[in-house]
């Protein structure tokens, strides 16, 4: 079953302090299943590699190696955006950034669990039904 993949999870799979079982989980479960990204999920993951190069966590050679391998994995893009007062009604409800709660409304359109590290955002996904991948 296809879930939503929270940046949080995809960090951990190439900055070592962010590993946890649950991101290898995650990871392994990505070679039999695919992942469905809100499109703001691609400045967030450019933005982490972009803060890691700058902490000299990873050189440029690296961060794009990096882009390689995980846009290489079944990831597909969500092409429809919600619109602010949407985000922002979820976002007050379970008190996430608007962000996260575009990772929930996502979830919750296509009716699919969550897989995130995120405390909010994973009490928001098991409030609102969707649950955890």
């Amino acid at each position: 079953m296809p879930f939503v993949l929270d940046n949080s999870v995809v960090s951990g799979w190439f900055l070592e302090d962010q590993a946890t079982p649950y991101t290898e989980t995650i990871a392994r479960r990505m070679e039999d299943d695919r992942a469905i990204v809100p499109p703001l999920w691609q400045l967030e993951f450019a933005n982490v590699l972009r803060t890691a190069c700058r902490k000299k966590r990873l050189v440029a050679a690296e961060a794009h190696a990096i882009i390689d391998q995980i846009c290489g994995l079944p990831i597909e893009i969500d092409t429809v955006t919600p619109g602010p007062a949407e985000l922002l009604t979820l976002a007050l409800r379970h008190n996430l950034s608007s962000y996260d709660a575009a990772y929930l409304e996502l979830a919750l359109r296509l009716q699919i669990p969550v897989a995130t590290k995120d405390g909010p955002l994973r009490d928001a996904a098991e409030a609102s039904g969707v649950g955890l991948a």
